[in-house]
C-alpha cells in the first residue's frame, strides 16, 4: 500500500469512530438494490455508470429505433412506405426529445446533430 492509501484509510476510520457518518441521509437503512439480474455481469458496471449519468435503458432503445428508422428511410424506394417511415420517425423523435427534455438537456441544436452525424460516419467508415 502506498502512503496516501494508508492516510486515507486512517482518516475514514477516525471519522467513523467520531460518528461523522451517522448523520448522513439513509444511515442504517439498506441500500436500494438495482435489479441488474437481466444485464450480463461484464456489462453491469457500464450500465450502472450510464444510469448514474442520467441515461436510461428506455432512452437507449428509443435512440436505436430512431437510427434504424433513419437507415430504412435512406434505403426505401416505395413512396407510401417512405411516408409511413417518416411518420414513425417523427413519433419516435418526439418521444425521444420528450424523454431528454425531462432531464433538462437540449437536443435540437443543429451543431450537435451535425457533430453526432460526423462521429457516426467516422465510426462506420472504420468498420
Amino acid at each position: 500500500m502506498d502512503f496516501s492509501t494508508i492516510v486515507s484509510e486512517d482518516r475514514i476510520k477516525k471519522a467513523y469512530e467520531d460518528g461523522a457518518f451517522s448523520r448522513m441521509p439513509g444511515f442504517g437503512k439498506p441500500l436500494k438494490s438495482d435489479d441488474l439480474s437481466a444485464v450480463p455481469q461484464e456489462l453491469r458496471m457500464a450500465y450502472r455508470m450510464m444510469k448514474n449519468a442520467g441515461y436510461s435503458p428506455e432512452e437507449s432503445v428509443l435512440r436505436q429505433e430512431v437510427l434504424t428508422i433513419e437507415d430504412l428511410i435512406k434505403k426505401c424506394q416505395d413512396d407510401t412506405e417512405l411516408n409511413q417511415l417518416k411518420n414513425q420517425l417523427s413519433q419516435k423523435l418526439f418521444e425521444y426529445n420528450k424523454m431528454i427534455s425531462q432531464r433538462g438537456v437540449k437536443t435540437n441544436s443543429a451543431f450537435f446533430k451535425n457533430y453526432e452525424h460526423k462521429i457516426e460516419q467516422k465510426l462506420l467508415s472504420k468498420k
